[in-house]
């Protein structure tokens, strides 16, 4: 028997269940819910950590140096036009891929995660 596996990258995006799909991933802005609400999923196993963080600010930092560069050579604007700018744009962005990358690895882990030994049906197991 096969079990159709999810991809960890559109329930990440959609911050979905990685196990069913549906379930709603989070219940506050960055606070997994205990358990998902379809499928009765633990969700308290999570151990990403600051991972989310630093891609968030390493996509952020790829993503905004190029304008901000080219900004400041055709323009040439001041400090403070550049700050007041630019500082929204990175503030919302990455606000904005937080939520969504925290759920993408957790997705991955959760798929990547071996499971534990007892769970595993014997003719597997050889």
């Amino acid at each position: 028997m096969t079990q159709h596996v999810l991809s960890p990258w559109r329930t990440g995006i959609k911050c979905v269940c990685p196990h069913c799909g549906r379930g709603k991933l989070f219940k506050g802005f960055l606070e997994f819910n205990l358990r998902c609400d379809q499928c009765d999923t633990r969700f308290d196993n999570s151990g990403s950590g600051d991972g989310p963080a630093f891609f968030v600010m390493f996509a952020i930092a790829i993503l905004i140096t190029p304008p901000v560069l080219v900004t400041q050579i055709v323009f040439d604007p001041s400090v403070w036009v550049q700050t007041l700018v630019w500082g929204p744009v990175i503030l919302a962005g990455s606000v904005g891929l937080l939520r969504p990358f925290k759920a993408t690895l957790f997705a991955l882990e959760a798929q990547h995660r071996p499971k534990p030994v007892d769970t595993i049906p014997k003719h597997e197991i050889l």
